[in-house]
């Protein structure tokens, strides 16, 4: 089937560490979706105890089914919510996005949740990626931060450089404005790739999509759309990313 594919991330409450553990792959005009554990979770079980889903018992099958499941269902807007449009709007989304289009920009996030979906970086044929999401690590900048995320503006360029020292993560990636405001951090699902890249000499891109006023949570405050281009590198291709079941 031709599929947008999406994977689930888990995070270790003890050690914080986040593991890929799941794919995704979603035909939303079949309608067909298709749920296997990566072998991330094996990973994950090995190091950090990781507890199959409910949804999702065993770790050796694939799961399919013509509705979305259930897990990822409802981390998406209900379709008669009289705010729906408002929220698609906080996305960059026109109103007739499909769950698919939510869980890849919102990140299917809850609070206090220990999951998170994230897309899968596609290469083109011309080596070249796009990929949105918004800006994290609203709690750790500084206030002159926040003030110059206020005056930021649609289609405005931003830098995007790879910080080899974060006291939390070790690597990481921030975004910046072109007058040096550190403004947050890209999702930790990026990270490995963008510095796995370094050696091929790539090329990134970086510009503002939406910055959204309060009383939107400052998670979703800043939406960056990021391109570049990457030669020799394939991206989400390592072991965690790997389906169980082919």
């Amino acid at each position: 089937m031709s599929a947008e594919t999406l994977f689930l991330a888990w995070q270790d409450q003890d050690k914080r560490q986040w593991f890929p553990v799941g794919r995704l792959d979603a035909d939303v005009r079949g309608p067909e979706y298709r749920f296997r554990y990566t072998k991330g979770a094996q990973r994950a079980q090995v190091e950090a105890r990781f507890p199959l889903l409910p949804d999702f018992p065993r770790v050796d099958r694939d799961y399919r089914s013509e509705r979305l499941f259930a897990l990822f269902r409802n981390r998406v807007i209900a379709a008669g919510r009289p705010d729906r449009s408002a929220y698609l709007r906080c996305l960059g989304l026109p109103e007739d996005a499909d769950p698919v289009a939510i869980l890849s920009v919102n990140g299917g996030r809850r609070v206090t949740d220990i999951y998170e979906v994230f897309p899968r970086l596609v290469k083109r044929e011309d080596g070249s990626f796009s990929c949105r999401f918004f800006v994290h690590g609203a709690g750790h900048v500084l206030p002159a931060s926040w003030e110059r995320v206020s005056r930021l503006k649609e289609g405005e360029s931003v830098y995007v450089t790879l910080e080899l020292t974060n006291p939390a993560t070790g690597l990481a990636v921030q975004i910046q404005s072109t007058d040096y405001h550190m403004l947050g951090w890209a999702p930790r699902y990026l990270v490995s790739d963008l510095e796995a890249a370094r050696r091929h000499s790539p090329t990134y891109f970086a510009r503002v999509v939406r910055v959204n006023p309060a009383p939107v949570p400052r998670s979703q405050r800043l939406l960056v759309e990021m391109t570049g281009v990457w030669n020799g590198h394939e991206p989400m291709q390592g072991e965690d990313f790997t389906p169980l079941v082919t």
